[in-house]
């Protein structure tokens, strides 16, 4: 006869142990605790729980902690941030700090950029703003320029074509 399933710690007995202790059984208590694991490993207060959360989110889910809120609101990632000044409009500033407890509204910022440039690179071509983009971040675009005598030797072999 197969077994079921196969014994691992004396969490899956339930309360077979405690029963067979009370009804002074010691054989079935004997039988059940020969069936377990040996390893110390699979013991139940050895169990560690394999979670693919970081400590972080460990920690925020043990303590029932809220998501962190938002510091800084980037407009070109986001562009609908939440906006809890109609609150502060409509009830005044207890509704404005209830919301901003429940909503928390970050810093906005526009990006790198000020207004006006992101305004023009907006009607620019693509390799107009990556260009700009690249020399704002100190990346300077240089073609790549030939050997002096790499330059020579081409001209000869094209000047031996042509002729």
């Amino acid at each position: 006869m197969q077994p079921g399933q196969v014994l691992v710690n004396e969490t899956q007995l339930g309360s077979r142990l405690n029963r067979a202790v009370d009804s002074d059984r010691r054989g079935e208590f004997a039988l059940l605790l020969a069936l377990l694991s040996t390893d110390a490993r699979d013991m139940a207060q050895f169990n560690i729980k394999d979670s693919d959360l970081t400590l972080e989110a460990e920690l925020r889910a043990k303590f029932d902690l809220p998501a962190e809120e938002k510091l800084i609101n980037d407009l070109t990632l986001e562009p609908s941030p939440v906006d809890n000044s109609e609150q502060f409009h409509l009830g005044g500033a207890r509704a404005f700090q209830l919301m901003q407890a429940l909503k928390p509204e970050a810093i906005v910022t526009r990006g790198d950029e000020p207004l006006d440039m992101q305004e023009v690179l907006a009607n620019c071509d693509l390799n107009v703003r990556q260009k700009y983009r690249s020399k704002t971040q100190g990346n300077t675009y240089r073609p790549e320029v030939m050997h002096f005598v790499d330059q020579l030797s081409q001209q000869r072999q094209m000047s031996e074509v042509l002729a």
